[in-house]
């Protein structure tokens, strides 16, 4: 039963990234009113515009991605623990 919650917050976490990063990458490509780019921002914005509101841009650099990417991978590993240790 816990080997399947494992498995479960593993995927959703690498799911979570994946978009992340896929919304980077996207931005340079696709306008934002392609209909791919709004799903994946209406999914990853809510997440990333309270890191944005606390981060200080540097110049031109966004580094609130990779904040939630550090994130969600130190999410992912407490979970983990936790579960494991029941």
């Amino acid at each position: 039963m816990f080997d399947f919650l494992i498995v479960l917050v593993r995927i959703a976490a690498n799911i979570f990234s994946l978009l992340v990063i896929a919304k980077v990458l996207l931005s340079y490509f696709l306008s934002p009113y392609h209909p791919i780019r709004q799903i994946i921002d209406q999914l990853i914005e809510p997440l990333l515009a309270p890191i944005r509101n606390r981060m200080p841009m540097v110049g031109m650099l966004d580094f609130s991605p990779i904040v939630l990417l550090i994130g969600i991978q130190i999410l992912e590993f407490l979970l983990v623990t936790i579960i494991a240790s029941l």
